[in-house]
């Protein structure tokens, strides 16, 4: 049996696109577990609508965050396996059976690590993705962590680390999935099952959005070099260049525009990638985004320099407990 989970707050502007794709897929879920965490919008009534076209249970837990929705969602689900995505996506049709079929195919697997694509929709929306997203080739399939917009698992495997972390707010997928390889279980990466989603659109949520990702970094203790590494770039490597290149000689600052080319290599290289799905492949929409690209990097690293520290401090205040340990309490509270 295949349980479809996902949680919903107040997504009532798009949570039909997700809805309808649910409904249009090749292989249909055996039921659909939807936590709902106190909506005050029309998010229940419209989820409540689809009732008739798809096998649906909605569960309503006002206030609850969105790892202790999934765990709701978990523990009432009937599957042995379970595929989890999220509200704002839109699956490709083909996605749950592509992201079950390793796990009905091999009981050794324990988890199937789907992928995501941009869905832009503007000139920003394009650069932001081309900015922030990888493509499929640029992943190491054996040490991929999986976004919970679209991973699938086995019930057994997520109840034995006690589900996901209820004392972390953002990143909580992360230590799902690091979680479930320290405990041993098998992984297998399935780009073709793909869910679409939509950039941030505006310069204002993208900034929020990677601050709070940097603050639930520095909460969980997550990848402390590459922090260390931005801090260094932008605090110690990129002011020595300019003093080197005013007290010894100006072609020093030639580093600066080396530095520049490695660390806008990526988004560039996507671009091409991205624009093939839009319509408007204009002149004057290639040159805005390739305009927008270098802004977006580094309003994304100040937003990542400013929320990491505040997720340490949150740590220092609350000593959550060590998700590396084999059992993880699930009492410490959320906290900003």
């Amino acid at each position: 049996m295949i349980s479809l989970i996902l949680t919903v707050l107040n997504e009532g502007d798009n949570i039909r696109q997700l809805l309808d794709s649910i409904a249009g897929q090749t292989r249909s879920a055996d039921e659909i577990v939807i936590v709902d965490g106190g909506s005050s919008d029309d998010t229940v009534d419209i989820a409540r609508s689809y009732a008739e076209r798809l096998p649906l249970r909605l569960l309503v837990a006002a206030g609850c965050n969105i790892s202790q929705g999934r765990n709701l969602a978990i523990a009432e689900a009937r599957g042995d396996i379970i595929a989890v995505t999220d509200a704002g996506v839109r699956l490709a049709a083909d996605w749950l059976e592509a992201i079950t079929a390793p796990l009905l195919a091999d009981a050794s697997l324990s988890v199937a690590a789907g992928f995501f694509r941009a869905d832009p929709q503007t000139r920003f929306e394009i650069a932001l993705g081309a900015t922030t997203l990888p493509l499929a080739d640029e992943i190491d399939a054996g040490s991929f962590l999986p976004s919970s917009r679209s991973i699938a698992f086995r019930k057994r495997a997520a109840l034995g680390i006690d589900g996901y972390p209820e004392w972390l707010d953002y990143c909580e997928d992360l230590i799902f999935d690091l979680r479930l390889r320290l405990a041993g279980e098998r992984f297998v990466f399935v780009p073709g099952a793909l869910a679409y989603f939509r950039p941030r659109a505006n310069l204002r949520s993208y900034f929020r959005q990677y601050y709070l990702y940097a603050r639930g970094d520095g909460k969980a203790d997550l990848w402390r070099a590459r922090h260390s590494l931005r801090y260094a770039t932008y605090l110690i490597l990129a002011p020595g260049i300019g003093l080197a290149g005013w007290l010894a000689h100006p072609l020093l600052w030639l580093g600066w525009l080396l530095g520049g080319m490695v660390y806008l290599y990526r988004p560039y290289q996507r671009l091409p990638f991205l624009m093939r799905a839009v319509d408007n492949r204009s002149l004057r929409t290639w040159l805005l985004c390739i305009a927008w690209i270098p802004l977006l990097r580094l309003v994304g690293d100040v937003a990542k320099m400013l929320g990491y520290p505040r997720g340490w401090l949150w740590r220092l205040r609350h000593k959550p407990a060590n998700w590396k340990l084999p059992t993880l309490s699930q009492s410490v509270g959320e906290g900003s």
